[in-house]
């Protein structure tokens, strides 16, 4: 059941839209704390969903390799681009937003003298490299190998969000722990299930050898 509803795509876009339309909740109740500065609020909320979904994206590959023979985890790969890209749209919302809410693009000379914010717009940038490389055609024209190369950069693009989301709140906030941290512990454990199998099937080819040439003596 669970793999059947993840295999739509209808179904996994709802639940990438329906984030994005939090904000509507409170602010139509009237949500004191939401009213007193509702851009800011769609602002900042705009932003961490998008965190949220690049995160979420680059814990696809991880979850293949932990989990080779679950089904769960093959059809969520299935979703990698539609995911990414909708992390690239939440980001160029939350951008667009950041513009309307500073009065322009004519902040931008200011942003680039803060680092958070800095590191906010590089990480943006990346995103819209990623996303306008994302279809089969650009990974055909640009040949796999550096496909893959430009396309690791979305770890870079997730370090730089964590560090902006730590210094927009003047700390390290909460969500950033509760979000960046899993994705480093399947990280770290990826690299060493990797590592431990390539050991074994180095191991099983030296045997093989060394049997065949017994066999042969």
């Amino acid at each position: 059941m669970i793999v059947r509803l993840l295999r739509s795509k209808a179904f996994v876009t709802t639940l990438i839209v329906l984030p994005g339309l939090w904000p509507v909740l409170p602010i139509l109740r009237g949500n004191p704390t939401v009213m007193a500065d509702p851009l800011k609020y769609i602002l900042h909320h705009l932003g961490f969903v998008a965190c949220l979904l690049l995160v979420t994206v680059l814990t696809f590959t991880p979850l293949v390799v932990l989990f080779p023979r679950s089904e769960i985890a093959r059809t969520l790969n299935l979703h990698r681009t539609r995911v990414g890209v909708s992390a690239f749209v939440y980001a160029a919302v939350h951008f667009t937003t950041h513009l309307v809410y500073e009065g322009g693009p004519a902040i931008l000379k200011s942003d680039i003298q803060k680092p958070f914010l800095l590191a906010g717009l590089t990480a943006f940038a990346i995103l819209t490299v990623l996303a306008a490389t994302s279809t089969r055609t650009a990974e055909r024209a640009l040949g796999g190998r550096r496909w893959k190369r430009i396309h690791r950069l979305a770890y870079v693009a997730a370090a730089l969000v964590a560090f902006h989301q730590a210094l927009a709140k003047k700390l390290i906030p909460a969500q950033v722990f509760w979000i960046f941290v899993p994705l480093a512990v399947l990280e770290l454990l990826r690299v060493v299930v990797r590592g431990s199998r390539k050991r074994g099937a180095g191991s099983e080819s030296l045997t093989e050898a060394g049997g065949t040439g017994a066999s042969g003596g």
